[in-house]
Parts: structure tokens; C-alpha cells; sequence
């Protein structure tokens, strides 16, 4: 179809994403369902990035999966063979797939399925770890690989047994609108939605015929992670901004990722192409112990959330977030969402949020408004120490590099014949 105008086209690019149905379908390895990763390959997170390039634990993320996966018997082996170039690295996002912090992904790892009924899209996603020593964040430890094969031998069967007795699969839209008015953003808070979630499958995995022990770990993990909703969010997120740029015009943002090395972002007029800044580093609150200058750049296909428009861009309707990543209280959440509605099209009415007086969580970034106002979208995030091993240090905020925009708006002023100023 050919558009009137670019208003016209993301008016039809925010349509797709308000009436995306995406289910929770299964939960399977994920070298079932992405052919690319036949062989030693490595899925990791943000636009395309070389081994050279990745930061301290984005590279301890990649010697755990080929420990994990069984490529080397130990650190150094591992490490040779990725400098080596015998290990291939593709981004998520080339493979319909998303990844937290590192995102790193090999084929033996359980992902979920995410379907949107409407189309038959689907996305994928890597189960969260938990919290401690994790892949995500560069660990690769004893405890790590243990955990991974956990995941993979006990958590990703249960789960798929539980799912599988769920006619059509599991509606996260249900899901979703009521966490959000449960205090949810889907980015830094999935409290809600991971309580939800547990009271949604317990009935089914007390029906999948496990073993004893297995239930009460599994039940136990699902129990102790209040992120674990978050993976499920962002394959949500991820097959709805697909669905969202079939509509191949306008101006709308379909991904925002990073990878410790650049930020990129897509938009709905151009196509796969990402257009790339140098990453910044976030700003935040840090645990005890540890300061900014222990700080690893931005990493992470996580700010897919708010790309659909939660994560930073909803910060009111999870205020209690604001004193997490070191932004301050109500006011400072209410400023937040108000600054980003200002570079977003619409609000969406399936995410009606109590404490922005029930408006419906922005939707539809444009990146003329971002060039022209100079807001860059704010994403929530988990802040890693920048040496591999010690994880998770902090959180906070991070804007979207204001480059990433402007390359963007020359090249669609270029397709559609016009002068950027």
C-alpha cells in the first residue's frame, strides 16, 4: 500500500502494534526454531558487532555459552577459539530473537515462543537467569554453567509441558494490562507481571506429570524471579514492533538495542538498516561498594520495551522505579513520561495507566520529533560492571545518542526526496 503521507503511514505503523494478540506459545531450544545457529554460533545483542569490539563482559558472556555448550573444556580454550574467528556472532535482531545485557544465545539454550495471532509472526527470547553470578552479565563460573543447564534439561521442559496444555497458548496482552496498573513498567519492574505469570502456569505445571523434586524447583525459580516476566516482555515487544514495520514507510522507531559498543535503532521507513552512535554509559544508583567509574557501557536488546513504548518511556506508571535508577520520586516519573510523549504519536489504549490519570502508555516514537524537539527516548536499565564476572552493579537510566536519529532523518529525507535541515 502506498501512503499519502508519512503521517498517514505511522498512523498505520502504531495501528499494527495496538492490535497485535501476542501468546505465549512454548518454550523450546533454540536452535529449533532459529536454523542459524547450525554450528558454533553466538546470537548477541545490539546492531552487528565483532569479537574485537565487545566489552569485558559481553566477552565473558561468550567464553560461558561455549563452556556451556560444550565447544571448549575450559576458560582459555574458549577464549582462543572466539578470538580465532572459529566462533560466528550474529545480532538477535537479524533472527526474529532479543537478548538482555549481553544477550548472548547458543543453540542448546531454552527460548521462548511468542506468537501474535494476528499475523503468525513470532519472536524469541532466552529465559531469565535469575539474579547473582549470570550469563547476562558476563559471569561464567561453575555456578553459571550449572544454572544454564538447569534451564535447559529442567526449567525450559517444565515450562514447555505447562504451556502446551493451554489452548492457543498463554495471552500476554491479559498479562500485561493488569501489571501495569499493578505498578509494572516491563523494564526494571516486572514484579507484578512475574506474580501473574506464576499464577497463570502453577495449575498447568501441577498437570505436566513432573517429577516432585522438579516441580518445587521450578515453581521456586519462577517464585524468586521478579525480572523473569521481563524476557517474556521483550519477545512480546519484539514480535509486535516486527509486525508494526511491515508497514515499510514513515518515520516510527521498530528497535532501539545496543551492544557496548553502539546504540542502534531502526525505523519503520528503512528497512532493516540500523543507524548507530557510540553507546553511552547509564547514569543511576550503584550497590554498595561500587561506583560510575566501574561502569560498563550501555548494552542490551531489553530497551525493545520502549521501543513499544513502556520501560523508561512509562516511568509513572511504576514511580516506586524512579528511586531504583536514580531518578528521584512521582515528580520526576511524571516529567519523564510527559518529556516522552512529546516524541511519540499516540498513546496506546490497551496500556491505560492509573497514575498518568488512566492515559494509555506512549506509542510510536518518530524520529522527526526526537530531531526536532532534541528529546532522545530515556531506557531503564541494569548497570554491569564493565570486568567480566562480578554482574550487575547498579541501575539506572540512559538516553538514546541523538546521532542514531539525525543518520536516520537524512536517510529518509533521501527516500522520500526531501531536504533534512
Amino acid at each position: 500500500m502506498n501512503y499519502q503521507s508519512i503521517d498517514e503511514a505511522n498512523k498505520a505503523v502504531v495501528q499494527k502494534v495496538i492490535e497485535a494478540q501476542p501468546f505465549l506459545l512454548d518454550v523450546v531450544p533454540a536452535k529449533d526454531v532459529i536454523p542459524e545457529l547450525d554450528g558454533k554460533v553466538l546470537l548477541h545483542a545490539g546492531p552487528p558487532l565483532k569479537w574485537e569490539n565487545m566489552t569485558d563482559p559481553m566477552q565473558g558472556s561468550c567464553i560461558g555459552a561455549a563452556l556451556f555448550e560444550g565447544w571448549a573444556a575450559g576458560e582459555d580454550e574458549a577464549k582462543r577459539m572466539l578470538e580465532s574467528g572459529e566462533v560466528k556472532f550474529m545480532p538477535c535482531h537479524s533472527v526474529n530473537a532479543v537478548g538482555p545485557m549481553g544477550g548472548i544465545t547458543s543453540a542448546s539454550m531454552p527460548v521462548l515462543i511468542v506468537e501474535n495471532k494476528v499475523d503468525g509472526k513470532r519472536a524469541y527470547c532466552n529465559l531469565n537467569e535469575g539474579i547473582g553470578k549470570v550469563l547476562r552479565f558476563g559471569a561464567y563460573g561453575e555456578e553459571v554453567i550449572h544454572r544454564l543447564k538447569w534451564m535447559r534439561d529442567v526449567l525450559g521442559p517444565a515450562l514447555s509441558k505447562a504451556l502446551k496444555q493451554i489452548d492457543g497458548g498463554l495471552n500476554i496482552n491479559v498479562i500485561v494490562a493488569k501489571a501495569i496498573t499493578m505498578g509494572d513498567e516491563f523494564h526494571q519492574r516486572n514484579i507484578a507481571a512475574s506474580a501473574l505469570f506464576l499464577k497463570d502456569i502453577v495449575p498447568y505445571l501441577l498437570t505436566a506429570n513432573l517429577p516432585e523434586q522438579q516441580l518445587q524447583e521450578v515453581t521456586k525459580f519462577l517464585a524468586d524471579t521478579d525480572q523473569f516476566f521481563l524476557n517474556i516482555m521483550m519477545a512480546t515487544a519484539k514480535v509486535t514492533m516486527d509486525s508494526a514495520r511491515t508497514i515499510e514507510e514513515g518515520s516510527i522507531v521498530t528497535a532501539l538495542s545496543r551492544n557496548g559498543y553502539e546504540f542502534g535503532i531502526k525505523v519503520s521507513g528503512l528497512g532493516d538498516q540500523w543507524f548507530t552512535a557510540p553507546v553511552n554509559t547509564p547514569d543511576g544508583l550503584y550497590f554498595s561498594g561500587y561506583s560510575a567509574n566501574e561502569a560498563n557501557p550501555d548494552m542490551g536488546d531489553s530497551a525493545i520495551t520502549e521501543t513499544y513504548g513502556v520501560g523508561g518511556m512509562a516511568m509513572i506508571a511504576a514511580p516506586g522505579v524512579t528511586r531504583f535508577v536514580g531518578t528521584g520520586g512521582f515528580g520526576d516519573a511524571l516529567s519523564i513520561s510527559d518529556e516522552m510523549r512529546e516524541i511519540c504519536i499516540d498513546n496506546n489504549p490497551n496500556l491505560s495507566i492509573p497514575t498518568w490519570d488512566f492515559q494509555g502508555a506512549c506509542l510510536g516514537i518518530d524520529i522527526r520529533k526526537v530531531v526536532e524537539t532534541g528529546i532522545t527516548p530515556v531506557i531503564n536499565t541494569g548497570i554491569a560492571h564493565k570486568t567480566a564476572g562480578i554482574g550487575q552493579i547498579g541501575a539506572g537510566t540512559v538516553r538514546v545518542p541523538l546521532a542514531c536519529f539525525e543518520k536516520a532523518l537524512e536517510a529518509l529525507a533521501e527516500k522520500y526526496g526531501v531536504t533534512a535541515e
